[in-house]
C-alpha cells in the first residue's frame, strides 16, 4: 500500500507493516532511497514485492524512477523491463 502522509510504500502480513520503501517526489521524478524489511520476514520475497508494487505505482503516475537505494537499484537490473522506468 502506498502511505502518503508518511512518504513510503509500505507491505503488510497478517496487519502488521513488515516492511517499506521510502520516497521522495521530485517533479516528475520519484527518488526511492530506502528499503527496509523487518529481519524475521527477510529471504521470503516482500521486498521485492514491495519494489514492484512501488515501481508500477510510479509508472502509473507517468513518473520515472531514481532507485538511490541499493537493493530497489539491483532490482531494476534484474527486472530490464523496468529500465524504461529509470530518470532519464
Amino acid at each position: 500500500m502506498k502511505n502518503e502522509d508518511q512518504k513510503r510504500y509500505e507491505i503488510h502480513l497478517d496487519g502488521e507493516r513488515i516492511g517499506f520503501a521510502a520516497y521522495r517526489r521530485d517533479g516528475d521524478v520519484v527518488e526511492l532511497p530506502h528499503t527496509v524489511v523487518e529481519p524475521a520476514h527477510g529471504g521470503k520475497g516482500h521486498a521485492g514485492r514491495l519494489v514492484e508494487f512501488a515501481l508500477r505505482d510510479i509508472r502509473e503516475q507517468g513518473l520515472s524512477v531514481r532507485p538511490t537505494c541499493s537493493y530497489v537499484a539491483d532490482y531494476i537490473r534484474k527486472h530490464p523491463e523496468w529500465e524504461a522506468a529509470l530518470e532519464a
